[in-house]
C-alpha cells in the first residue's frame, strides 16, 4: 500500500446551526408561526470540509469546539464523516458557536452567530497544523475567523487554495485579495469588493472579476445564484468564461448550497487537476444543486452514492464573455462605428454649414449677369437697381424699399426701373 495523500486541509469555524422554517420572513418586531425546526452541524468552515469528505476527499478540519455536549457531539460527527479531527481542539469553559437561521418558504433566510470557541482560532493553529499544510494539496478558507489568522493561512500553504469571500465583511485588508490561488465571491461581496452598485449579469461579473484582478487577485470566480458563475484568471485575463448552473427541480433549503459548491470544488481540484477550471465549476455546480432540494446543511450534502464522481470527465457547458465596451457598461447603446455623435462645436459647425452651402444663386448685387459697369460722370453716379431672380419684366427693386424712386427729383439722375438694361447715363 502506497502512502496516503491527504487532498483537503480546511481552516475554519464550526458551529451548531438551529434552523426554523417559516412561510415568510419576519418584519421587525413581528412573530411569525414557524413550520419546521431542526438542529444541525455547521459552521463554514466544518460545512465544507464534510461536503468534501462525503464525495470521497481525505480531509483535516483546524477548528476550535467548546468543552461541552456540544462540542463532544460534533467531535463524533466528523469522526463518522472520516474528517481527520487531529487539529479540532475543545476549549475549556468556553462553548461552542451556534446559528440561528430562518428559511422562508422562497429560500429566503436570515443568520445571526455567536462565535463561542471559534474565537480562539489563531495563527498558532496554522503552525500546529503545519505538516497538513505542507501534504494537503488544496486549502479551503473563509471569513468567519479571525482576518490575521486566515491570512496566515494562506501565506504558509503552497499549494491551491481558495478563499471563500463569506460572510462578506467591511474590514478586509486589499493584501488579502491576492493571497489565494482562487477568490470565490457571490454577487453582492463581488460588488463590496469592487465598489459597483451591483453585480446582476455576467457583464457585470466580468467587469468585477477584471477589477479584482487589477487589485491582485490570481484567479477569480464569482457565483451568481441561477445565473451559474463567472470566471476568470491572470494568466488568461482576456478570456472570461461563463458556466451555467444546473437545474433545481424543486428548492427546500438554500442554506447549504455555497458550501456545498466550495466542499465540492475543493475534491475535484484536488482529484482532478489537470482538468479546467470550468470542469470544476461544472461539478460544484451540480454538488450546490442537489443540496438545494433538500433540508439543513450537513445533511443536504451529496456522498458518493449520490453525486456522480464523473462528472469532471463530462464536457462542460460554458461560454465565453466578451469584453463590454464603455457603453455597454453604461448601459447604453452603441452606435454603428460609422456613426460618431459630434461634439456641441461640431454641431454648430455642421449647422452653419448646412445653412450656407456652396453659392449656386448668389444675392442679385453679385450676380454677374446682371451686374453693369458704373457710368463715368462728375456728378454723383447713379444708383444701380437691384433686381430679383424673376423673369424680366417692369419691377420694383426687392432689395431696396421704394423711397429712394420717390425722391429721384432731388439726385442729378434719375435712374431707370428696368431689370433687363443697365442704368443710362444723361448728362
Amino acid at each position: 500500500m502506497g502512502k496516503t495523500t491527504l487532498d483537503v486541509v480546511v481552516f475554519g469555524t464550526a458551529n451548531i446551526e438551529y434552523i426554523t422554517y417559516v412561510p415568510e420572513l419576519p418584519k421587525p418586531g413581528e412573530l411569525v408561526a414557524g413550520t419546521y425546526m431542526e438542529t444541525c452541524f455547521g459552521g463554514k468552515g466544518a460545512n465544507q470540509c464534510v461536503a468534501a469528505a462525503k464525495l470521497g476527499a481525505s480531509t483535516v478540519l483546524v477548528a476550535k469546539l467548546g468543552k461541552d455536549e456540544s462540542g463532544d457531539d460534533y467531535l463524533n460527527h466528523l469522526q463518522q464523516h472520516e474528517v481527520d479531527v487531529t487539529h479540532v481542539q475543545q476549549v475549556e469553559n468556553n462553548p461552542t458557536g451556534m446559528s440561528e437561521i430562518a428559511v422562508s418558504e422562497n429560500g429566503d433566510q436570515y443568520k445571526i452567530n455567536v462565535a463561542g470557541a471559534n474565537v480562539f482560532l489563531t495563527a498558532k493553529d496554522v503552525n500546529r497544523a503545519k505538516k497538513s499544510f505542507h501534504d494537503a494539496k488544496v486549502l479551503l478558507c473563509q471569513l468567519e475567523t479571525d482576518m490575521n489568522a486566515t491570512m496566515c493561512a494562506l501565506r504558509q500553504f503552497k499549494g491551491i487554495s481558495l478563499l471563500h469571500m463569506s460572510p462578506m465583511r467591511k474590514d478586509i485588508p486589499n493584501a488579502m485579495i491576492g493571497l489565494p490561488s482562487i477568490l470565490v465571491a457571490n454577487q453582492e461581496a463581488a460588488a463590496n469588493l469592487t465598489d459597483m452598485e451591483e453585480v446582476t449579469n455576467p457583464d457585470q461579473a466580468r467587469k468585477a472579476a477584471e477589477t479584482l484582478i487589477g487589485k491582485g487577485a490570481k484567479s477569480v470566480i464569482i457565483t451568481m445564484g441561477e445565473q451559474g458563475a463567472v470566471y476568470m484568471s491572470k494568466k488568461s485575463k482576456d478570456m472570461c468564461t461563463h458556466v451555467p448552473a444546473s437545474d433545481v427541480p424543486h428548492l427546500a433549503d438554500s442554506s447549504g448550497a455555497g458550501d456545498a459548491f466550495m466542499g465540492s470544488l475543493a475534491y475535484h481540484i484536488a482529484r482532478f487537476p489537470k482538468l479546467s477550471t470550468e470542469h470544476h465549476i461544472s461539478a460544484a455546480h451540480s454538488c450546490a444543486a442537489y443540496s438545494m432540494g433538500r433540508r439543513g446543511t450537513q445533511p443536504s450534502f451529496p456522498g458518493k452514492e449520490s453525486a456522480k464522481n464523473d462528472l469532471c470527465y463530462s464536457t462542460p457547458t460554458f461560454s465565453v464573455i466578451p469584453p463590454s465596451s464603455p457603453q455597454h457598461e453604461d448601459g447604453a447603446k452603441t452606435p454603428p462605428p460609422s456613426i460618431v455623435a459630434p461634439t456641441p462645436d461640431e454641431a454648430h459647425s455642421q449647422k452653419e454649414a448646412e445653412e450656407e452651402p456652396p453659392r449656386p444663386a448668389p444675392p442679385p448685387p453679385e450676380d454677374k449677369i446682371l451686374e453693369a459697369p458704373p457710368p463715368r460722370t462728375s456728378e454723383e453716379p447713379p444708383k444701380v437697381v437691384e433686381t430679383s431672380n424673376e423673369p424680366p419684366k417692369p419691377v420694383e427693386t426687392t432689395d431696396e424699399p421704394p423711397k429712394p424712386a420717390e425722391t429721384a427729383d432731388e439726385a442729378p439722375v434719375k435712374p431707370v426701373d428696368t431689370a433687363n438694361e443697365p442704368p443710362a447715363n444723361k448728362a
